[in-house]
């Protein structure tokens, strides 16, 4: 087997933005499995802890990405500040001789922001508008900067991670407001970058089991099937590596162009390119949703 059939982005230059944790650490190792040199970024280092005060790292992240068999260079970057980021893409430049080929906008930090119990007018404001800042600017800073590069060479992948695919409401004014922006933040930069041959796509996961997930079912990856007595839906769920694949498996098609401005998802496209989870099955959600909670919760809509 060839290289290039193993490790199809050797070669290439990726930045995850919010690579720290969750979906975008699974995508960044994903990435580097696939053989590609990796930009992790985030607020979280071995220094010190962002204001979410959680142990997960960039560094952890980037070691990851290496023992999988790419390269991992973590650089902490506030994508809130555009100096930052700014600073971030001249080192890209400058160390890639200005290649850069995937971006993945994967900033979220939204969770503790997020209220589940009140409509908009009973929601506190300022705590709102911080969750549309933190989750929807974070993603126009970094495209912003970022994107000349993939121009300059006619070529590249810019991926937003977002939560469904569908106009359907996600339970939260704020949140759904997010999510939903962060669909038509891939839907414009398609429609700009398109003429420089450049694909922008958003994807979203199905059920992800990231580590605050896990915890919140008070179970490890090992035995995370023992939350499944807490929600039975939880045994349909996914690891942040079945995203990573997806996206890696979206990156590495010499077709991908064709996909632009459309919102995907790990359930449809496993089932085109074959990816698996980490423990060799194939989750979907989708197909969950439509057996079991489309009769109580009305069904999950066309993607958009």
């Amino acid at each position: 087997m060839s290289n290039e059939d193993t490790r199809p982005l050797t070669g290439r230059v990726a930045l995850v933005a919010g690579g720290t944790r969750g979906g975008g650490r699974g995508t960044a190792v994903a990435l580097g499995a696939a053989g590609a040199t990796v930009y992790v970024t985030g607020r979280s280092t071995a220094a010190g802890r962002s204001d979410l005060d959680r142990s997960e790292t960039i560094e952890a992240t980037a070691q990851a990405v290496t023992a999988a068999g790419g390269l991992g260079i973590p650089v902490r970057t506030d994508h809130s500040r555009p100096d930052e980021v700014r600073a971030l893409v001249e080192r890209v430049a400058t160390e890639q001789d200005g290649r850069l080929d995937i971006l993945v906008n994967s900033v979220w930090g939204g969770d503790p922001l997020t209220d589940w119990e009140h409509p908009l007018w009973e929601q506190n404001l300022d705590t709102g508008i911080r969750l549309l800042r933190q989750a929807v600017e974070t993603h126009v800073i970094t495209s912003r900067f970022a994107l000349p590069l993939m121009i300059a060479r006619e070529r590249g992948l810019v991926v937003e991670v977002t939560d469904g695919n569908t106009a359907r409401y996600r339970g939260s004014f704020f949140y759904d407001l997010a999510k939903a922006s962060v669909i038509r933040l891939a839907v414009a930069q398609a429609a700009e970058l398109r003429p420089h041959g450049v694909a922008a796509v958003a994807i979203t996961p199905g059920f992800l089991r990231s580590e605050a997930l896990l915890e919140h079912f008070g179970v490890t990856e090992d035995n995370w099937r023992d939350g499944v007595a807490k929600d039975p839906n939880f045994a349909h769920s996914e690891t942040p590596a079945y995203l990573g694949r997806a996206i890696a498996a979206l990156a590495a098609d010499p077709d991908v162009m064709a996909k632009s401005g459309r919102a995907l998802a790990t359930w449809g496209l496993y089932e085109e390119y074959g990816f698996t989870d980490a423990d060799g099955t194939q989750p979907d959600f989708a197909a969950h949703w439509a057996a079991s909670l489309e009769e109580e919760y009305g069904p999950l809509g066309e993607p958009l």
